[in-house]
């Protein structure tokens, strides 16, 4: 028969949920010690580390021949994941695509409650999706927009957002507004009051944390303001899951969009979509339905699915379903220790960084997360980046496209971003900055 996906707390071996250790099938990986020379990077330094960061790099092949420092473009993912991902396209192989699907059912299940728990929702209430940007859009696509309605966003918004609303404006004559910044950074929340408080808004759309920066804007402001003045509330919290808490009740929104790969440590290509209750009930339904979100009832008409379901579309990548649960099992037993000491890390690695010569760090806000991004005077930061892989050291650069307004505000065409997670050492970090340091003096 085929094996769980991940430890439970039924599993037959006894272990507890918080044991995230693989179960049947355990992935294998290929041997990455080095042949000829010592290991480049020093052992991590467990003097101030959880108990648990031993465990955690265990689960995490990658850790053993190169420093990770790119979580919020693609973590990497620990083995309950990949033995996920595997185990399921081991079936598909084996018995065929429909007959593993119809096997895996109880799992899929499992992977909307996971998500729920993950999100402070119930399992109907989230629909999966093949990545944030089609989550998000999506939801977009459920409202009827006429020439003259409004959308209110921010200054920080994801490029794909701003170019979903920006094709709106082409196709439907939506106006975009953008509500100011305090003056530290992050959405001013009456600013987007005033903006929003127009009878042709229809919507107010937030990015949490910023692709291009370490900023977290205040969501759960944003969205009492909606709440106050009845307005629909997307969230974009792509970089927020996984190493933010997420309590959609708290935060007041009516979608929340997110993907599998970034600081959540799942796979790429699948995402969610948070649904609320109220936009449920209103009987909302994205532009263009699939046959898993409605039913064909007769020549003319059409049944809605029941619940956040109708946002999704009939062809899954079931192994990545799977790797998204383990996933999202992984994230509830490490907990809010593990989004703590990611930030931790990266408010260490934003006070060194700022002490080399001719760095400049780019982070706004009066909160910040686990992604910290810097410019290097006289160099281009995507060969930054390239220079830094050659050594084992996995960062990320954006460009003026990430984002226009913020980086014109901040006068800078690229910036290097780094963004550790908790199963990073400070060792590592260390590594990091020595590294760029000498690149930054050639």
């Amino acid at each position: 028969m085929y094996g769980s996906w991940y430890a439970t707390s039924s599993s037959p071996n006894g272990r507890g949920p918080g044991d995230l250790s693989p179960v049947a099938h355990p992935a294998t990986f290929p041997d990455m010690a080095p042949r000829t020379s010592p290991s480049p990077f020093p052992s991590p330094s467990l003097l101030s580390a959880p108990a648990e960061l031993d465990r955690w790099r265990r689960d995490t092949p990658g850790c053993r021949d190169r420093i990770h420092l790119n979580n919020a473009g693609a973590a990497l993912m620990p083995q309950p994941v990949l033995q996920a991902l595997t185990m399921h396209l081991e079936r598909e192989a084996a018995i065929g695509g429909y007959e593993a699907e119809d096997e895996a059912e109880p799992r899929v299940r499992e992977t909307y409650e996971l998500l729920g728990r993950l999100l402070g929702a119930a399992a109907r209430n989230v629909a999966i999706v093949e990545n944030a940007t089609v989550a998000f859009s999506q939801a977009v696509s459920a409202f009827d927009f006429r020439p003259g309605d409004r959308i209110v966003t921010t200054r920080a918004d994801y490029p794909s957002n701003q170019l979903t609303y920006l094709s709106l404006g082409r196709r439907a004559g939506v106006e975009t507004v953008r509500a100011d910044d305090l003056p530290e950074g992050g959405v001013d929340s009456t600013s987007v009051r005033r903006l929003a408080a127009h009878p042709r808004t229809r919507l107010v759309a937030l990015s949490w944390v910023p692709t291009n920066s370490g900023l977290v804007q205040d969501a759960a402001r944003v969205g009492e303001v909606c709440v106050e003045l009845g307005v629909p509330y997307l969230i974009d919290a792509c970089q927020a899951v996984g190493q933010l808490e997420v309590d959609v009740g708290a935060l007041h929104c009516d979608f929340l969009a997110g993907t599998g790969r970034k600081f959540l440590r799942g796979p790429r290509g699948i995402g969610f979509l948070y649904v609320s209750d109220r936009i449920l009930e209103r009987g909302a339904f994205p532009l263009f339905l699939d046959m898993r979100g409605a039913d064909w009832t007769d020549a003319d008409a059409f049944r809605l699915a029941d619940g956040a379901r109708r946002f999704e579309n009939w062809e899954f990548a079931y192994a990545l379903v799977a790797g998204l649960g383990a996933a999202a099992r992984y994230a509830l037993a490490v907990g809010s220790g593990g989004r703590e000491r990611a930030r931790r890390l990266a408010a260490r690695l934003r006070q060194q960084l700022a002490e080399i010569p001719g760095v400049r760090v780019l982070d706004r806000g009066r909160e910040q997360c686990a992604i910290v991004t810097v410019e290097v005077a006289g160099h281009d930061d995507a060969d930054l980046k390239l220079r830094l892989r050659q050594r084992g050291i996995n960062t990320s650069s954006a460009d003026r496209k990430s984002g226009v307004l913020d980086m014109d505000e901040k006068r800078v065409s690229t910036a290097l971003r780094f963004s550790p997670h908790y199963y990073n050492t400070e060792d590592e970090l260390d590594t990091a900055v020595a590294a760029l340091a000498e690149l930054a003096r050639s």
